[in-house]
């Protein structure tokens, strides 16, 4: 979703977090996390997502239950802003009536006194973002998320640059287990789409109603402070197969010891994370939402086109949810294409299972510049599959969507490659010469690899990018491994000779 709103860039970095010793990652709009397991692809993934659910109050993230982000009254306000404060925001205001509705380019100077008191607003989030943060992970506290070993803190730090900004906004997040420290950049100078942005903060304003002026203007400051994060997100757990066939299990075990919550710790329900909570929540919430039938509108049409190209193509029939006639509950369900009924979703293979949640997501719930976080796609999909995956995926990114992936297949990796190998080709010689005629750029897609921290006596991962080498490949290690198993091949064989 390319506006005012989001520069080119966002950069995340953390250090001492979970196993990684140190790692910074550019979000592309198709971004690709490998490595071997245990070096902390699915952390940063689970960080992401965190992220956007704090930040994240975007178009469509009443399905995402994201927004946990809420700048308060500040301290010591109880009826009315310092006289400074009030004189800055008439001058805000006076700047924002001279400015020209309907330009892109248009920024705002925000007055010292707004900077000082929404920098000190911000800054008080830490503990409700370590909260966020431990949700998700579904970790008993924050202590469990430092690193092991000689550390004292874990340390995040979100940095966004672009045309509006002379130097990078940098926001930083430092925790142990018993305290938390934010600090968050406010810009001088601010874009804004057009007047009409702050029309409902003018008008209390012109009322004398100064505290609900400033915070008006405090709910419009995460989207341009935060960009990208401010937008919804959506984890697509692991073993998908699993989740899909269970869930019904789990959810009635949670409802029927409900009674439990807030009153006494139960060893029979284990706490289960917040991506896969929310996952569950989803999966429920769709029996309740209708079709997007007919889908209007050029790049609504694609998007359904994307959907039932996953089906046609990946699935070879159909998915569906209805929900129960009485309590809306979800039913899933699977068409193969020539049948006339349906299968219980459950009685569907496991590739089957693994790519519904994709399918009915598009179908129901996401919308064009969402971030659609999947770990491990080509979990039970055959190489082919996988290939034709990863195709898909890169589609979605063609229509608008963000996707970040984590995955240990070379066959994802190859065919990314080509992905973006393709665009460097006239668009009418892409299908003649290749499979397919899906391209990305190279500035589209970011590859970060996870290894294991060689230097000096830190045990844990550190974090890489990878660059398409001169065949379009990107170096993975996977060669490595394949190198070895013939090796190892070749020395058995010739000692079988050897001993006829």
């Amino acid at each position: 979703m390319a506006d005012s709103l989001t520069p080119s860039r966002l950069e995340i970095e953390v250090q001492d977090f979970g196993p990684i010793v140190h790692g910074k990652v550019d979000l592309r709009p198709m971004t690709v996390f490998i490595g071997p397991s245990n070096t902390g692809k699915s952390y940063l993934a689970i960080l992401v997502y965190a992220l956007h659910q704090f930040f994240g109050n975007g178009p469509g993230w009443q399905w995402s239950f994201g927004g946990h982000f809420s700048p308060r009254m500040p301290r010591g306000v109880t009826t009315d802003l310092p006289e400074e404060t009030v004189a800055a925001l008439k001058d805000l205001f006076a700047a924002v009536s001279k400015a020209s509705p309907g330009r892109s380019d248009d920024t705002i100077a925000l007055p010292e006194p707004i900077i000082e008191l929404a920098q000190a607003q911000f800054n008080e989030q830490a503990d409700a973002l370590v909260r966020e943060i431990v949700r998700c992970f579904g970790v008993s506290g924050s202590a469990t998320l430092v690193r092991k070993g000689r550390v004292k803190y874990a340390r995040l730090a979100v940095s966004r640059s672009g045309s509006y900004y002379a130097t990078p906004l940098e926001h930083t997040l430092e925790f142990d287990g018993r305290k938390a420290n934010f600090q968050s950049t406010i810009p001088g100078r601010v874009p804004f789409r057009n007047v009409a942005d702050l029309t409902r903060t003018a008008d209390a304003l012109r009322s004398n109603e100064y505290i609900n002026a400033y915070m008006s203007l405090m709910t419009r400051m995460p989207a341009i402070i935060f960009g990208d994060l401010y937008l919804p997100a959506f984890y697509f757990p692991a073993d998908r197969t699993g989740v899909m066939h269970a869930h019904s299990a789990i959810i009635s075990a949670v409802i029927s010891n409900a009674s439990l919550y807030g009153l006494q710790h139960s060893e029979r329900i284990p706490m289960l994370s917040g991506v896969l909570s929310d996952f569950l929540r989803q999966l429920i919430e769709m029996g309740r939402i209708p079709k997007r039938r007919a889908l209007r509108g050029e790049q609504m049409a694609k998007l359904d086109a994307a959907s039932r190209e996953l089906e046609n193509i990946i699935l070879g029939g159909s998915v569906d949810v209805e929900g129960s006639e009485l309590i809306n509950y979800p039913r899933f369900s699977y068409r193969p294409n020539g049948w006339k009924s349906d299968l219980p979703l459950m009685n569907a293979s496991s590739m089957v299972s693994e790519i519904a949640p994709v399918v009915l997501y598009l179908r129901h719930i996401v919308h064009p510049g969402d971030v659609l976080i999947i770990d491990e796609p080509e979990s039970h999909l055959h190489p082919a599959m996988q290939v034709e995956f990863t195709r898909q995926l890169a589609k979605l990114v063609q229509h608008g969507y963000r996707v970040i992936i984590t995955t240990h297949s070379e066959w994802v990796l190859e065919e990314l490659g080509n992905v973006v190998q393709r665009s460097q080709l006239p668009e009418q010689e892409r299908a003649a010469v290749s499979e397919s005629d899906v391209a990305l750029t190279p500035e589209q897609v970011g590859v970060w690899l996870f290894r294991p921290n060689r230097r000096g006596r830190a045990r844990g991962s550190e974090v890489v990018e990878v660059q398409m080498d001169e065949s379009g490949l990107y170096e993975t290690g996977f060669d490595d491994v394949a190198v070895a198993l013939s090796n190892d091949g070749t020395n058995i064989f010739n000692r079988i000779g050897e001993n006829r």
